[in-house]
C-alpha cells in the first residue's frame, strides 16, 4: 500500500479532530448507524500512466452503515461513487468510480462528545467510462480509514473521515499501488437498542441530571436525589427522616448525640457536657449560680458569687469562719474568731484609730472622763488614750494640736478655763506613758463651748459636743504618710 501526500494530509487532518468530552449519552449505546456520506475524491495521479484513465478530483457520494458486533468492534459497510472526466485537453468523456467494501470498525463505547476510529476492510472498485473510452474496469480494493465521531445529541451525530483506498489488480496484486483517497463528512442516525438507565433510579440516563444516584434513593423527575430533611442522606435510604437542619448524621440519616445531653452532634456547640448537666437550647450546660458545676450536678444551688465550690457545687471554708474560700480575705482565721463579712478579725482600737488619722486628719475622742468639775482623768478613759498614743508613736513625724471641748453648761470662760486644764492632763498622760513621743510634738489647747458640732438642746447633743479632739498641723507631712 502507498502512502502518498493526500493520505498523509488526510490523516493528519482527521487526527487533528480527536479530542475528548465526557457526555452522558445513549449515543454510543446505539447498536446501529446509517450515515448518508459526501466529500471529494482525490485520484491516484499514477491511474493515466497504468491505464490510460487520467481523472479529475471531484464531488464524492455515499452512504456508511455500521452495526457493533462487540463492544468496541462494528461491522461497517462502505460504499459510494465520483462522477468526474478524464484528465485529457482535447476530450471530454465522463467517467463514473464506484465502490463497495465491509469493513472492521474500533470505535470506544465510552460516553465522550467526541469518539476516534479507525477501520479496515475490504470490497470491490469499478470505472464506468463514457464515449470513446468505453471499457469497464473492475479491481478489488483494500481499504484504511480514520476519523472521529461526533455526538449533536442522543440520536443524531456527525462523522468524519479520510478513507484511502487501494485498488488490488486481478494479478500480481502485491505490487499494488494506485489508490484514490475520499475526505469528508456525514451525518450520523443512530438507533436500536434499549434505554439506558446506569443507576437503576427508574430516570433514563438522557435525561437524568444526577447519573450516579445511590441505589435506593427516591428521585425528582430529573433523576436527581431528595433528602427532605437536608442530612445528606436521600430520602428511600434516610431511616430517620425530619431530622433537624445541621445535625450531624450517620450513613443511615441517624442523627448522633455524642455527650448524650438531648441535643445533636452538629447544633450542640458544647459537645463535651458532662453527663447530666441540664443544658440549654445549644447543648451548653446552664450554670445558674456561677460557681462552676452546672445545674443538674449541682447540690447547693444558689451559691453567694466568686465562692469556691466542691465537686457537688458545695461552698468551701477551710478555716470554718462562716465565710467561704473565694470571698474570704483572711483564709487562715484560727477556729472561733469572730470575723467581718470579709472573713478578717475586726480591727483593733489602735486600727481604728491609725486609720481615722490617715483618712481625716484628726482623732475625736468621746468617751474621755474625767472627774467632776475637775482634769483628773478617770481610769476607764485610759484605753482610749492609750490608743491613740500608739498611733502617735508610729507617726512621731505628726506635729498635734489636742483640743478640749465642752458643752454649754456653765459660762464660757469657766469652761474655756476647764477645756484648757483638761487637754493639758491629756497631753501629760500621753508624754508619761508613751516616750517615743516629743513634748514638741504636742500642742494642747482649750476651745470651751465655742466650736460645738451640734446645738447644745439636748443631753444627747451636750454629749456630743463634750470631746477631746486630736488634729494634725502639718497636714502635708500627712499627704506623704498616706498610702
Amino acid at each position: 500500500m502507498r502512502f502518498d501526500r493526500r493520505w498523509i494530509t488526510l490523516t493528519a487532518l482527521a487526527a487533528t479532530l480527536l479530542g475528548r468530552a465526557a457526555v452522558a449519552s445513549e449515543f454510543q449505546d446505539r447498536p446501529f448507524n446509517i450515515v448518508p456520506f459526501g466529500g471529494w475524491t482525490f485520484f491516484d495521479s499514477e491511474l493515466k500512466a497504468s491505464s490510460g484513465l487520467g481523472l479529475k478530483d471531484n464531488v464524492y457520494y455515499g452512504v456508511r452503515a455500521s452495526g457493533r458486533l462487540i463492544s468496541p468492534l462494528w461491522l461497517d459497510l462502505a460504499g459510494g461513487l465520483t462522477r468526474t472526466t478524464r484528465l485529457c485537453a482535447t476530450c471530454d468523456d465522463k467517467v463514473t468510480w464506484g465502490h463497495a467494501s465491509a469493513n472492521l470498525m474500533l470505535i470506544s463505547s465510552a460516553p465522550r462528545a467526541v469518539n476516534p476510529y479507525l477501520s479496515i476492510g475490504g470490497g470491490l472498485s469499478q470505472f464506468s467510462p463514457e464515449g470513446t473510452f468505453s471499457t469497464d474496469k473492475h479491481d478489488g480494493l483494500l481499504e484504511a480509514a480514520g476519523g472521529v465521531r461526533v455526538r449533536i445529541n442522543d440520536a443524531i451525530g456527525l462523522r468524519l473521515e479520510a478513507r484511502n483506498i487501494l485498488f488490488l489488480p486481478k494479478r500480481n496484486y502485491t505490487k499494488a499501488h494506485i489508490d484514490n483517497v475520499v475526505a469528508g463528512a456525514g451525518l450520523v442516525f443512530a438507533f436500536g437498542g434499549k434505554t439506558r438507565d446506569g443507576d437503576g433510579d427508574g430516570v433514563p440516563d438522557k435525561r437524568d441530571k444526577c447519573p450516579d444516584t445511590p441505589h435506593g434513593c427516591t428521585v425528582d423527575v430529573n433523576g436527581c436525589p431528595s433528602d427532605a430533611d437536608g442530612d445528606g442522606v436521600c430520602d428511600g435510604n434516610d431511616k430517620c427522616p425530619g431530622t433537624p437542619r445541621g445535625a450531624r448524621v450517620d450513613a443511615q440519616g441517624c442523627p448522633a448525640d455524642g455527650d448524650g445531653d438531648g441535643v445533636y452532634d452538629g447544633i450542640d456547640r458544647c459537645p463535651d457536657t458532662p453527663k447530666g448537666c441540664k443544658v440549654d437550647v445549644r447543648g451548653c450546660p446552664i450554670d445558674s449560680d456561677g460557681d462552676g458545676v452546672c445545674d443538674g450536678l449541682d447540690e447547693c444551688a444558689n451559691t453567694i458569687s466568686g465562692c469556691k465550690v466542691d465537686a457537688k457545687g458545695c461552698t468551701i471554708d477551710s478555716d470554718g469562719d462562716g465565710v467561704c474560700d473565694g470571698l474570704d480575705k483572711c483564709s487562715d482565721t484560727p477556729a472561733g474568731s469572730q470575723v467581718d463579712k470579709d472573713g478578717c478579725p475586726p480591727p483593733t482600737e489602735t486600727q481604728r484609730r491609725e486609720t481615722e488619722l490617715l483618712e481625716t486628719g484628726l482623732i475625736r475622742l468621746k468617751d474621755v472622763k474625767f472627774e467632776t468639775a475637775k482634769s483628773n482623768i478617770l481610769p476607764e478613759s485610759y484605753p482610749a488614750l492609750d490608743a491613740v498614743g500608739e498611733v502617735l508613736s508610729k507617726w512621731t513625724q505628726l506635729k498635734i494640736e489636742i483640743g478640749g471641748h465642752c458643752d454649754s453648761r456653765g459660762s464660757a470662760a469657766y469652761n474655756l478655763a476647764l477645756s484648757d486644764r483638761r487637754v493639758n492632763s491629756v497631753r501629760s498622760y500621753l508624754l508619761k506613758q508613751f516616750p517615743k513621743l516629743e513634748a514638741t510634738q504636742l500642742v494642747a489647747k482649750g476651745y470651751g463651748e465655742s466650736k460645738p458640732l451640734v446645738p447644745n438642746t439636748s443631753p444627747e447633743n451636750m454629749a456630743e459636743n463634750r470631746r477631746v479632739e486630736f488634729t494634725v498641723i502639718n497636714k502635708e507631712i500627712l499627704k506623704q504618710l498616706k498610702p
